[in-house]
């Protein structure tokens, strides 16, 4: 006896979790999840321009000027958009990489003052969107 699939089957359940919601391999969802990290790392990084000059700095800045608690925090919400990336479904490679400039901003950013000018023109999480963005496009998910 051979058994054949129907049509009422062969939609992919792989993109639904248990509750039925679309996940992270929906195309759409990965577009919001994307945009969404986008937001986020311009509100870190870039949100905000110094006054009479084209200088662009975020809310990340501004953590770092706290000596230690700063530093910490602003390490821990770009750790945020690599769980973000994590859930995508992104490559080892890619998240080591993405982790690599998230551990380079936290260490040159525990500077004082050196730090916090390295952390405004190095922005880690803009890079990192830029990573993830390229990913996607090369791989033809957008």
């Amino acid at each position: 006896m051979s058994f054949s699939r129907s049509a009422a089957f062969d939609s992919d359940f792989s993109k639904f979790d248990f509750a039925g919601n679309a996940g992270p391999n929906d195309a759409a969802s990965r577009r919001a999840s994307l945009n969404r990290i986008d937001m986020l790392a311009t509100m870190l990084d870039t949100a905000f321009v110094l006054p009479g000059t084209d200088v662009r700095f975020g809310v990340e800045s501004l953590l770092r000027l706290l000596p230690g608690a700063g530093d910490v925090l602003a390490s821990a919400l770009s750790c945020y958009l690599l769980y973000e990336a994590r859930q995508l479904g992104v490559p080892r490679l890619l998240l080591a990489r993405m982790a690599g400039n998230v551990i380079i901003e936290a260490i040159f950013g525990a500077v004082p003052i050196a730090g916090d000018a390295f952390d405004i023109f190095f922005r880690a999480n803009r890079r990192n969107v830029a990573l993830l963005r390229e990913h996607f496009a090369r791989t033809g998910y957008r």
